[in-house]
């Protein structure tokens, strides 16, 4: 949300500081993404009034003007081009030296042989505009030589609110100022429209409806009870009424709960006054015309959507708010034809949609320069149907993103009052019937109850019933004791959707009093005893293991390329490299491996615990893993190191892996990969969930190499760990040399040993492996530590030599592995 530093002033009737303000909406309201400065560049431009026109010398196109700027040295001669320049009116001057916008500094020079001291000013020149054909004439009684920004209110500053979700009043300088009104002192009040006289017809503002007004069965041209013979809409009977000729029938009360439209005749539709459009620029806002720009004023100002139809081009003439027929088509202000369907709400005349609901009008009711009668609605369409056609047409708005938020349906009255207000000041006009309200269910304001013990109890530090009153009540909550002061009724009023709860006033003070005025120091408090989920104590025990490992932790985005045919295609995707969800969190990890190299980092450790996708059937599987790279030196280098520390190599990887594995998955078991693979899997029950080796990167010739792994983590938590005492009796050592044919693995052989060498085998470590001399071809020596014990008894040497035997025989008979004797 872009918020007009200027337009707060107005509101508040006070001078804001930018800066200032920027940083008390950060810490009390919401978040602040930037403060950019408008028109400040036009600190050297002054106010000069011309005192003589004559024609140049040399030029029939130029002129000669006799400028007064307040100067010491008196009037200086300006040669001007423009043809609008006229005696004795004051203009925006330029003086020798001065910088324009766009940082040209001017300068003394002859133009067709006469000298000229400067210029004059046109809106384009100055960044105001893009008239560039005259002169900027200004209606000003400032004496020659002010400050040009002193004068008209030109410079301001944009404030850049990163609005959350929940708070829509926040879409509207009035509900920023409110929230400023409570931080810094005052009250908010609407400024005055310039040339702005009564709208109001007969009966005065009582006519234009009040804040809980919802008249469903009035007579003449309001709302009436629906008649035999008038169509049901899809929630009960349909709501109709007449204003000014023009009938109105609410037939989807469902999609629009409350529907206001007024008639104003007799309106000149023109480009919009200065201050008007210099509001809507002051926001980014493109200035149509004053009937068009005045109904942006008022939605950036109270936050209400409102749409302008030309009565001319409406058949009937009628507006019927209805559920759209199946594949209705309607071109909307876009230029683009799109179908609608029953799912959504349109706005129609007496035979065809005009407005899709809460999303944008069409060009088969806009105004132009020959509309003379306006109908104006102002509406509360159901936000959760707003997004959905949003979403089903791709097309979003201004009053679709405030919609589907929902806006203040008790405030429409008074906003529809203060549209009225400024059409009629800037386009002339006049209102002959009071609006109509159709208002089926009305609603009342919630109340909740607040108890200040309970809020001091959540806050951690007292809070007394005056200031919870004093706090809520700066930001247009209604407070009134309750149980004998034991508690407060809070009426929360219908900008503030998101307060339901008792919580959420407290949140509310503690919001508005401020977070850094709370004390800081660890107070008493009672701990939890609800556990976290198993997936996060996994989650927890990976990330302490890898961080320990000298592993840092990285977030990357889920989205990439297609990285396989179960990939998960995206929707609607930000870029052809994101159109898919990833399967694997290697791909993300590797690409900050080459954002490092490209840092000329060359020593790189990352993990990352996050979510993979995979196509099935019905949905997506999804499920949480693990995955680390790591490249470069095996550890930090020590100037007392003369030699260079080696580089991490596939051992250093196996090292990593089983790690993670028994982090992660302490079920699975680490094996040699299969298929040729270089490399290891973590298989569980004959599945395999995950693996490692080496990887493919877009590597500089001094990077190391890059390897990388990949674990599923398993969601089961390990059994309860119990304690052991150490053991009392002497272990019996063994070490043996085994010779194993080509194709026997290391772990195949310890399998075995352990299986028959029964529970007496305590412990089972290789500690060499050798080839070469004394070793057959196609065999390798592989020697084993073996520790047998008893716990209850010390073992005798003959035992220990008959268990050992015993597997030895069974490694022979079963894998063709046999003692090395020599």
């Amino acid at each position: 949300m872009i918020v007009s530093r200027r337009w707060l002033e107005a509101l508040l009737d006070r001078p804001l500081d930018a800066r200032e303000t920027a940083e008390r909406l950060t810490m009390h309201v919401a978040p602040v993404d930037a403060v950019v400065p408008l028109h400040q560049d036009l600190g050297d431009i002054v106010v000069a009034r011309v005192l003589e026109v004559n024609k140049h010398p040399n030029a029939d196109r130029l002129t000669l003007c006799l400028v007064d700027a307040g100067s010491a040295g008196g009037p200086v001669q300006v040669v001007c081009g423009a043809r609008n320049v006229q005696a004795g009116k004051s203009y925006p001057y330029a003086p020798v030296g001065a910088v324009l916008p766009g940082g040209v500094r001017l300068e003394r020079k002859p133009i067709r042989g006469v000298e000229s001291n400067g210029m004059l000013c046109s809106a384009k020149e100055l960044g105001l505009g893009d008239d560039h054909a005259g002169i900027l004439e200004l209606d000003t009684a400032a004496p020659p030589g002010s400050r040009f920004v002193d004068v008209v209110p030109v410079a301001d500053h944009q404030i850049i609110i990163d609005v959350p979700a929940n708070r829509p009043d926040l879409l509207g300088h009035k509900g920023v100022a409110r929230e400023l009104a409570a931080i810094l002192g005052g009250a908010v009040k609407l400024p005055p429209i310039p040339g702005a006289g009564s709208a109001a017809p007969a009966g005065g503002d009582a006519a234009l409806g009040g804040r809980r007004r919802a008249p469903s069965t009035r007579g003449g041209g309001s709302a009436r009870a629906a008649e035999p013979g008038v169509a049901a809409g899809p929630s009960g009977p349909a709501t109709t009424g007449i204003v000014d000729g023009v009938e109105v029938r609410l037939e989807d009360p469902e999609g629009a709960p409350r529907y206001m439209i007024a008639v104003i005749r007799g309106v000149k539709v023109a480009p919009s006054p200065p201050w008007l459009a210099g509001r809507l620029s002051s926001i980014g806002q493109r200035p149509i015309n004053n009937i068009v720009d005045a109904t942006n004023y008022v939605l950036f100002e109270v936050n209400q959507p409102l749409h302008a139809f030309d009565l001319a081009k409406l058949r009937g003439p009628a507006v019927v708010v209805r559920r759209a027929k199946p594949n209705e088509p309607i071109v909307t202000l876009d230029g683009v034809q799109r179908t609608l369907t029953p799912e959504m709400t349109a706005i129609c005349d007496a035979e065809r949609p005009t407005i899709i609901a809460g999303v944008m009008g069409s060009a088969a009711s806009e105004v132009t320069e020959s509309t003379t009668d306006l109908v104006l609605e102002c509406a509360y369409f159901q936000p959760t149907r707003v997004r959905r056609t949003r979403r089903a047409l791709g097309l979003s708005s201004e009053s679709s993103y405030r919609f589907e938020r929902g806006i203040d349906q008790l405030g429409m009255p008074a906003a529809l009052r203060r549209a009225i207000d400024v059409i009629v000041a800037v386009a002339g006009g006049a209102l002959r019937e009071p609006p109509l309200d159709l208002w089926p269910q009305p609603v009342q304001e919630k109340t909740i109850s607040l108890r200040p013990e309970r809020a001091s109890h959540l806050l951690g530090v007292p809070t007394e019933r005056a200031e919870l009153e004093r706090l809520l009540t700066s930001v247009g909550f209604f407070v009134a004791p309750k149980d004998g002061g034991n508690r407060l009724a809070v009426q929360v009023p219908g900008w503030r959707p998101d307060v339901t709860r008792e919580v959420d006033l407290i949140e509310e003070a503690a919001r508005l009093k401020g977070y850094d005025a709370f004390p800081d120091e660890l107070r008493p408090y009672r701990s939890g005893t609800v556990p976290d989920a198993p997936v996060e104590q996994i989650k927890a025990r990976v990330r302490e293991q890898l961080a320990h490992s000298g592993f840092f932790e990285a977030r990357t985005i889920p989205l990439g390329p297609r990285d396989g045919p179960d990939a998960v295609a995206v929707r609607n995707p930000l870029s052809a490299d994101e159109a898919y969800l990833r399967r694997r969190l290697i791909p993300g990890l590797v690409r900050r491996v080459e954002h490092n190299w490209a840092s000329r980092n060359r020593d790189v450790r990352l993990f990352e615990i996050g979510n993979v996708f995979r196509a099935a059937q019905d949905r997506p599987e999804e499920w949480d893993s693990v995955a680390g790279v790591l490249t470069g030196a095996r550890r930090p280098p020590h100037w007392s190191e003369g030699a260079k520390v080696p580089d991490m190599d596939i051992w250093d990887l196996k090292h990593h892996f089983e790690l993670a594995v028994r982090a992660a998955a302490p079920s699975c078991d680490v094996q040699p990969a299969t298929g040729g693979v270089v490399g290891w899997e973590a298989v569980q029950r004959g599945e395999v969930w995950g693996w490692a080796g080496r990887l493919e990167a877009d590597a500089p010739v001094w990077a190391a190499a890059l390897f990388g792994f990949e674990v599923r983590l398993d969601a089961t938590l390990p059994g309860a760990v119990h304690y052991r005492p150490l053991p009392t009796q002497p272990p019996v050592e063994r070490d043996i040399a085994l010779l194993l044919p080509a194709g026997v693995s290391a772990g195949a052989v310890s399998a075995v040993l352990a299986r028959a060498a029964g529970p007496l085998l305590e412990r089972l470590e290789v500690f060499d492996e050798y080839r070469g001399a004394g070793v057959p071809a196609g065999y390798r020596s592989v020697a084993w530590h073996c520790t047998f014990r008893d716990p209850a008894r010390t073992l005798r040497e003959r035992e220990v030599d008959e268990l050992l035997a015993g597997a030895l025989q069974a490694l022979e008979d079963e894998l063709g592995v046999r003692r090395r004797e020599s």
